[in-house]
């Protein structure tokens, strides 16, 4: 599990437009039509990372939470599911149902393109952009990883998120999310 920094989009840049399959619904969406009324979060997450799996409780409860609030969350899987079959679209939607269904979407991301346009690296690579869909944060979900013993609170996102509500502005200084590397496909 060799340990990926994110690429950290840069600040203020529109999130990227995407349509992708729902694994949970079958269904086809835009951001336009899953974006939150008061900002979106997009993640790229996969099933089998031990490091989402790691910080798995928290997305849940941030996801539920802010939804409330008129955040939505956006869950996409850009992984190779050739080599790595436990990211595939049923693997996924099973997920899902195991999770509770806390996401707008749990979108795959066959061709790996939006995965390109958001300069994702990891799971979890994570991006909170306010309500006309310009990045405000992108990093990290709080300092835990599966091997440092630090408390999983989800402080780092919960502190954007509560700025962005709260029409406060958000520190720029940022950390970029650890994870593992999305498996990319090989070029032939």
């Amino acid at each position: 599990m060799a340990a990926t920094p994110s690429n950290m989009l840069p600040l203020g840049i529109p999130a990227p437009a995407f349509e992708l399959p729902d694994t949970v619904t079958g269904k086809n969406f835009t951001l336009n039509e899953l974006k939150g009324q008061q900002g979106t979060v997009v993640m790229f997450i996969c099933n089998h990372c031990p490091y989402v799996l790691h910080i798995r409780q928290q997305l849940i409860d941030i996801a539920k939470h802010y939804a409330g609030l008129g955040i939505s969350t956006i869950a996409i899987s850009s992984n190779d599911i050739q080599n790595y079959p436990q990211d595939a679209p049923d693997k996924m939607r099973d997920l899902m149902a195991e999770w509770g269904n806390p996401f707008a979407a749990y979108l795959y991301d066959e061709t790996q393109a939006v995965a390109k346009a958001y300069q994702a690296a990891c799971t979890p690579d994570i991006y909170l952009f306010d309500a006309n869909l310009a990045c405000v944060y992108r990093g990290r979900l709080d300092g835990a990883t599966p091997s440092n013993n630090e408390p999983l609170t989800g402080a780092d996102l919960r502190n954007a998120l509560d700025n962005l509500l709260a029409g406060q502005s958000i520190n720029p200084e940022q950390i970029p999310s650890i994870g593992c590397n999305i498996k990319w496909k090989q070029v032939q």
